[in-house]
């Protein structure tokens, strides 16, 4: 099973523990996360559903490529990190 990880920060304001889901593409598995924890989903994905420009998300250690659509394919052991994107100087 593919494993989503939040850090510290995200948890420390929201209820979102690290958990397995299975899953074939990352929407599927943001949506098995964001069952039942609407503030999370807000948090993470905008009102038309896709990813806020503030949030990043890696799998297996790359960046995801499609923003829009969460499409990026996922195998069964890949490892998913959601976490704030920082900017500044």
């Amino acid at each position: 099973m593919a494993t989503i990880n939040f850090t510290r920060h995200l948890q420390r304001y929201l209820d979102c523990p690290s958990l397995n889901v299975s899953a074939g593409t990352l929407r599927e598995a943001l949506s098995q996360a964001f069952a039942g924890n609407d503030r999370l989903a807000g948090y993470i994905l905008d009102d038309q559903r896709r990813l806020r420009k503030n949030v990043a998300i890696f799998v297996d250690g790359q960046q995801i490529r499609d923003r829009r659509h969460l499409s990026d394919r996922l195998r069964p052991d890949s490892e998913i990190y959601i976490l704030q994107a920082l900017s500044g100087g």
